[in-house]
């Protein structure tokens, strides 16, 4: 093999995948820097593969015949088959190349799991990981390749504008809570970048005081599409956005409504995603991809303004203490988030109450049940079998910003895919998260490392991009497969990493 190999990885679909393969791209572009790499795909994939800077072109799958010709044509040292599929398999025993690599797919693992139940450890293994260890024969390091900013968004970013700053910015983010946090690092970014431009946030009211506290210069404009006419609301939010006279909207959301307002308001540059119901009515559209942390994604927002965006969590400002007013102890305490707004993202409650009373009857810890008005019933139903003693619960109790201060006092935090996750992490505390329905490669998990992600890979998951309201297989397999024992280990050995323990910050 020369030194700088001609290189071609072959993945026909889908979508996801495609955007998967991104981390060994890049991982082979490190290794030969001067190759000539290049990836087949389907015709409906070409766009989303050619956005990746680690590929030098595209090739487009026609048939087995034509793409058999191509590739001979071309003369690649290596074939490296990231699909193994039959049809892949028969492509690439046409053509000539001297090397030719494959990864591990374990499909019959897959089958025999979800038919008969019948585990294997093949299924532990990330599709990613499969990837990697592909090209391992290559000399590629197969350590952490973890998605990074420079993956998609830069290569198809538009350039930043030339020009005067501009003196009105707005920031849209009408989404739930966890969104909402990790919006903060692109809210920060933007004032760093545009100092002496005024910053304001359209928000929902109950994710106001996020954005208030971490940054309160910024003006924060309800949107109170919840508890009024939509119409009413729409047009109501139009004249107001039209009065701030805004040269610039950042739009994180990618709801229609979103990008409709801006456009209507007035505002001439409107930065998105790619992927937004209202892509068509930005002008600058950033290309959307699952495979980065929704921090980081957000962050790309800013590749069309003005130079590269750094990842970084930068916390929350420290909200008033609440610890009086609920009587809660100054130390010992770690916190638990059992409720959600999706039934399939909620970890059993007696699951819950096991880890608590463990934990309470080892250690001494009490836990701090957190949660919505919602959440009050779960809560109740941990607090009830966890024990006398072991729980002080404040589900329903606390608002935004007091929730926000006993989050910020534990010592841990155990939760599933939730709002109060990210808050958790923006603080610091170590964080236990219980994955079901939800993945990781969607981009919500807990940012920094301080924390534990507990998941099963089925090959059911993810059923849904936020949850549902019942299993689709009707198995359940997500969450039942997470025993107590796993979120106990992952509980201790955080607890053994953090000089939190017994005590708060």
């Amino acid at each position: 093999m020369t030194k700088q190999p001609r290189i071609l990885l072959i993945r026909l679909s889908s979508l996801g995948d495609i955007i998967l393969t991104a981390p060994a791209a890049r991982a082979l572009r490190e290794r030969f820097p001067s190759a000539d790499i290049r990836m087949l795909v389907k015709p409906q994939f070409a766009q989303a593969a050619a956005a990746n800077p680690a590929f030098s072109g595209v090739l487009i799958f026609k048939s087995l015949s034509a793409s058999a010709a191509e590739i001979n044509s071309l003369g690649f040292d290596v074939i490296v088959d990231l699909h193994a599929t039959l049809r892949t398999r028969l492509l690439c025993a046409l053509c000539r190349a001297p090397r030719k690599l494959r990864y591990r797919k374990d499909s019959l693992a897959r089958r025999l799991f979800v038919a008969f139940r019948f585990p294997s450890p093949a299924l532990q293994r990330h599709t990613l990981d499969r990837y990697m260890a592909a090209l391992e024969p290559l000399g590629v390091k197969t350590g952490s390749h973890a998605p990074a900013l420079g993956d998609w968004g830069p290569a198809a970013a538009a350039r930043p504008a030339e020009g005067a700053e501009p003196r009105r910015i707005l920031l849209m983010q009408g989404a739930f809570l966890g969104d909402c946090v990790l919006t903060l690092p692109l809210l920060r970014q933007l004032r760093e970048l545009f100092p002496s431009s005024s910053i304001s946030v359209l928000a929902r009211p109950e994710t106001a005081g996020v954005f208030a506290q971490a940054d309160p210069s910024a003006a924060v404009i309800e949107d109170r599409k919840r508890s009024s006419s939509f119409f009413a609301e729409f047009f109501r939010l139009k004249r107001e956005l039209q009065k701030g006279s805004f040269d610039l909207a950042v739009i994180p959301h990618r709801s229609l409504r979103s990008a409709l307002l801006a456009r209507l308001a007035g505002v001439p540059r409107r930065v998105g995603f790619s992927s937004s119901a209202g892509a068509f009515l930005l002008t600058d559209r950033v290309p959307f991809s699952w495979l980065l942390h929704d921090l980081e994604r957000n962050l790309t927002l800013l590749l069309p303004l003005k130079g590269s965006p750094q990842p970084a969590w930068p916390g929350l400002a420290s909200p008033p203490d609440p610890f009086k007013k609920f009587g809660l102890p100054a130390s010992g305490l770690f916190g638990v988030n059992p409720g959600s707004a999706w039934p399939t993202k909620c970890w059993p409650a007696a699951r819950y109450a096991e880890v608590i009373k463990r934990l309470h009857g080892e250690l001494g810890l009490r836990a701090v049940l957190v949660g919505g008005p919602k959440e009050r019933e779960v809560a109740a139903e941990v607090e009830k079998l966890a024990g006398a003693g072991a729980c002080f619960n404040l589900a329903g109790r606390t608002d935004l910003g007091e929730l926000m201060a006993v989050i910020k006092r534990m010592s841990l935090f155990i939760t599933n895919d939730s709002g109060p996750m990210h808050i958790a992490a923006a603080y610091g505390v170590p964080v236990v998260a219980v994955f079901g329905p939800t993945t990781r490669e969607l981009g919500f998990f807990p940012y920094g490392g301080s924390s534990e992600v507990l998941e099963e890979f089925l090959e059911c998951r993810p059923c849904a991009l936020h949850g549902s309201r019942s299993c689709p297989r009707g198995h359940f397999l997500c969450m039942k497969l997470i025993t107590a024992d796993k979120v106990h280990a992952a509980a201790v050995r955080l607890l053994g990493r953090s000089a939190r323990v017994g005590g708060q910050r």
